[in-house]
């Protein structure tokens, strides 16, 4: 981070800090997290897992968090500007530029589940992981927090879903959504979180997710990054899972001009197990960039990352997945396959497996290619009568499913698959196949 962009970051921290809520963050740990980023620096394309992000962005942002409308106690949508359609039988918390919208809220009433709209005292410190390091910025700025806690008098699944609504233009400030997640032992929650823009603007959003997850909990968590095409769209993402938890997370990522998502998995228990599938689309100048660390080190925990990312026009697709196995994780088993596929001449993919291993009894694979069209395949839709730009509709489709398949609401899967026609070429043929 440049000496100005730093002091630009500590002048505006220092214009607002007094304002900002307690009860979210307290002021001595938004002290401790704008002091501890302006040390760290923010990150730079000469990181080497920062590499693939359009970083340019930030050297123009605002980052005051976007004010509250005058005589308003939460912000509102733009006339004419709709909310994706409700999923039968969940409870929906909506936040607009990062703040509590109770009258665009369904929550409901289900027995087991705590959730607030602030929490009562500062998150606990999140990852030290220097690509983590956004999260400060999230920390020292937010303004509210959705927080979730399944405790364990919940006897069946719970169903939250968040919706996370960026209205105000970059040049009025940033949004920070904020969420908590917690889950008793034992405790079932299935959570689709949604990141979308109303309006045609540019707009700043830095996110930050932190799930705890305890002995045989078991969490699904779908998130939907769908932010507007001029957006710069940021997200941190830490969880640990305690022995025998389950964390099936997906996430499907096809808004925002600059995107970059960074996920910090600690399998902590004994057992743990982490499903992570990830679905890119990339289409013009967007970026979309993934980096995904996950550390063993507890035995017998088992990871499986499957990641499906297509690159067309002018776009940079990229997804860095790390599994670290530490010493005392004997009888890991994680799996890798990472696939991106090229659908223009300008585009550019970039996949990177790693594994570091310190332990002999594991069983860990990789698998990752980056190329264009099966030709063989192509060929087959061909000889059967498909014109050619049908045939590769058809097979960009195929591909992406290896990760929408798993989806496994009816519905939420239903508007996820018209979304993502709708961001392919041609979107009414595909949509005719729904």
């Amino acid at each position: 981070m440049s000496a100005v962009l730093s002091k630009r970051i500590l002048d505006e921290y220092a214009a607002v800090h007094d304002r900002l809520p307690a009860d979210v963050v307290s002021p001595e740990r938004r002290n401790e997290a704008i002091h501890a980023l302006a040390a760290r620096g923010l990150p730079t394309t000469r990181d080497e897992n920062w590499r693939y992000t359009n970083l340019r962005p930030l050297e123009r942002a605002r980052f005051v968090p976007v004010p509250a409308p005058a005589g308003a106690p939460v912000p509102a949508l733009p006339a004419g500007s709709s909310l994706p359609a409700r999923l039968a039988g969940f409870a929906r918390h909506t936040f607009v530029d990062g703040v509590f919208a109770p009258e665009l809220s369904s929550p409901g009433e289900q027995a087991g589940l705590t959730t607030v709209a602030r929490l009562p005292r500062a998150l606990s410190a999140l990852s030290s992981l220097p690509e983590a390091r956004l999260a400060l910025l999230n920390e020292a700025f937010a303004t509210d927090t959705a927080a979730i806690r399944v405790t364990g008098g919940a006897a069946a699944p719970q169903f939250i879903e968040l919706v996370f609504v960026a209205v105000a233009g970059a040049d009025a400030g940033a949004s920070y959504p904020r969420v908590f997640i917690a889950l008793d032992p034992g405790t079932r929650l299935i959570l689709v979180e949604r990141h979308v823009s109303a309006g045609s603007g540019a707009h700043f959003v830095n996110s930050s997710v932190h799930v705890d997850a305890g002995r045989g909990a078991h969490l699904t968590h779908y998130r939907l990054q769908q932010a507007g095409v001029k957006s710069t769209w940021l997200d941190t993402l830490s969880a640990v899972l305690a022995a025998d938890a389950r964390y099936g997370l997906l996430a499907i990522n096809t808004g925002g001009l600059s995107a970059r998502s960074t996920t910090h998995v600690q399998m902590a228990g004994a057992g743990a197990e982490l499903t992570l599938s990830v679905a890119a689309l990339g289409d013009r100048q967007q970026v979309q960039d993934h980096f995904a660390l996950v550390e063993h080190v507890a035995p017998r925990a088992r990871t499986e990352q499957t990641f499906r990312g297509i690159a067309s026009g002018r776009a940079r697709v990229a997804f860095n997945g790390k599994i670290a196995v530490g010493e005392a994780a004997a009888g890991t088993d994680s799996r890798q396959s990472l696939r991106g596929l090229l659908a223009g001449p300008e585009a550019e993919i970039d996949v990177r497996p790693q594994l570091e291993i310190y332990t002999d009894d594991v069983r860990c694979s990789h698998g990752a290619t980056a190329g264009k069209l099966d030709d063989d395949m192509l060929f087959y839709l061909l000889s059967r009568g498909l014109s050619p730009e049908a045939a590769q509709r058809l097979l960009k489709w195929a591909f992406l499913e290896d990760v929408v398949s798993k989806i496994e609401i009816p519905e939420l899967r239903r508007q996820i698959e018209h979304d993502l026609a709708g961001q392919m070429a041609d979107a009414a043929s595909l949509k005719e196949l729904l």
